[in-house]
Formats: C-alpha cells, sequence, structure tokens
C-alpha cells in the first residue's frame, strides 16, 4: 500500500492534469450534500471515511466504495494517526461501454477490498498517467471497470445509470462557469423550450437553478481538497464575483465554511495559512 501512496504523492507533485484526484486531511471533515456527479472510485489508503447521516458505510483504509451518481451525500473524512488519504477516479458514461450487457441496478454503491492485484492495477494506472495523452484515459478507466467486474463486483456493469438531462446541463455549466449561462443560452445549447427544460427537470427532482448551484459549488468543494489556490480565486473560478457569496453559499449547502474546510488540511502551527487564505 505504501508503493502506490508514494506513486499517487510523486505523480501528484510533478503534474497537474491527471486522470484522478486525491483528497487529504489532517483533521477530520464533516461535509454534507456532498453531489456525486458521476460514477466515482474511491480509494482510501489512509484513515477511514463514513458515508450517510448515520455512518451507514464505513471505508476504512485498505478498502474502496464505487458510488452512483447521487445528487446528496454526507460523509465523514477520519485521519489515522497521519493523515486521511484517499484516490478518486472518475468515471465517464462512455467508459461502461466496455461491458456488451448493462444489466440495470438499484445498487447505489459497491465496497470491496483492495487486494495485490487491484493495488498493482491502480498503481500502473498511476504511473501510466504522468505520460498518456488524455485522449487514452478512457482506456485505462475501462480497464479498471473491467477488472472490478473480473473481481465479482458485478453489479458495476449498471451502476452508470442512464444520461439524465440534469447530467447534461451540469455538463453545460461546467463548461461554463465564468459565463453564468441564462435560461435562453441553456435551452438553445439543449434545443429545447424553456417550459420543456423547467418540466422535464421537475420530473427528475431538479431545477436549473439547482444543477447550477450543485455543479459550481462541487467543483469549489473539488479545489479546496485538491489545490493551493486561494479562497477567492476559486470563488471566481467557480463563477462567483464575491468571495463572500461563495463562502455563504458553501456553508449553507456543505455544514462548514471555505475557511474551515481549509484548516482541516493544515498542521496545528497553521502553516501555510497566509498562502492558502
Amino acid at each position: 500500500m505504501n508503493d502506490l501512496i508514494h506513486a499517487i504523492k510523486t505523480t501528484v507533485n510533478t503534474h497537474s492534469y491527471l486522470p484522478f484526484a486525491v483528497y487529504s486531511s489532517l483533521k477530520e471533515q464533516r461535509i454534507f450534500n456532498v453531489p456525486i456527479i458521476k460514477p466515482v472510485l474511491i480509494v482510501v489508503l489512509d484513515g477511514e471515511k463514513r458515508l450517510g447521516k448515520d455512518a451507514d458505510v464505513i471505508c476504512s483504509a485498505g478498502s474502496f466504495i464505487f458510488l452512483s451518481n447521487n445528487p446528496m451525500l454526507d460523509m465523514r473524512n477520519i485521519p489515522s494517526e497521519r493523515e486521511y488519504f484517499a484516490l478518486l477516479i472518475e468515471f465517464e458514461q462512455q467508459d461502461f461501454a466496455v461491458f456488451n450487457s448493462r444489466p440495470k441496478t438499484t445498487q447505489k454503491y459497491l465496497v470491496g477490498t483492495i487486494e495485490k492485484s487491484l493495488q498493482t492495477l491502480l498503481q500502473q494506472f498511476i504511473e501510466w498517467s504522468a505520460f498518456a495523452p488524455p485522449a487514452l484515459w478512457p482506456i485505462r478507466r475501462a480497464e479498471i471497470l473491467q477488472y472490478l467486474d473480473f473481481l465479482g463486483y458485478h453489479p458495476v456493469r449498471g451502476m452508470a445509470g442512464d444520461t439524465r438531462l440534469s447530467q447534461k446541463l451540469h455538463d453545460l455549466v461546467r463548461a461554463n462557469l465564468a459565463e453564468d449561462l441564462s435560461s435562453a443560452e441553456i435551452c438553445a445549447q439543449l434545443a429545447m423550450s424553456e417550459s420543456t427544460l423547467r418540466r422535464k427537470l421537475q420530473a427528475e427532482g431538479t431545477s436549473v437553478q439547482d444543477i447550477k448551484d450543485q455543479t459550481k459549488l462541487g467543483y469549489g468543494l473539488h479545489l479546496l481538497q485538491t489545490s493551493a489556490d486561494s479562497i477567492g480565486t476559486i470563488a471566481e473560478l467557480c463563477g462567483y464575483q464575491s468571495q463572500s457569496r461563495f463562502s455563504e453559499r458553501f456553508k449553507q449547502r456543505f455544514g462548514l465554511t471555505p475557511s474551515e474546510l481549509r484548516k482541516t488540511k493544515l498542521h496545528e502551527s497553521g502553516e501555510h495559512l497566509a498562502v492558502l487564505e
């Protein structure tokens, strides 16, 4: 396991654009209503992750959880004596095309152990990503899906779900965060009327504004976990003109401010606090 952690840290320190992310903390993180936009594999390598309001799912070091898309999920990231450290690999709908059959499933998650062969596959993926072009990333993501299926986690075949309108709208908003697309612009991009857009989103239990907020704040959460950018810079990257407005909306959704989350990643001495804030 230490070899995999070392490979991840080495790759992250030398490359900025990668087909995976790393979430880590030195203090416990308790975050509410986390949006899971796309299926994601979370590999816990140090510490413990708990999911659900009552810690319904516990994923300890040396295990993984595969999540299907979920609009809101409560989670706790709990450090060991060293830290909380997890690898995240997000999958696209087309990655699941590798399966000839994709039976429907209502299963929202899979939990498993990181056995030696899976650890080797993940380490190869990490090391390969340091030099492979993005056009090849889907091939290796599909390989991970196939291997999980080979190991007996067969429900993974159907955990991509159908492509919903809300997913398409998320991708559109995510690609245009700085522009804050109007409803008219969104409808033009999706080739449908505003009334049809509202009706279809309502059937999926959401709205244009809900998806805008989810997309912007979800990206902000990701940047706070993975970058050293200042909170003001992150607010701007997420399409907020005001850092205070971003912080207010962030706390309303996730239950803590960006500053409080950022402090979970700092030593007690507050080292680097001035740079990060």
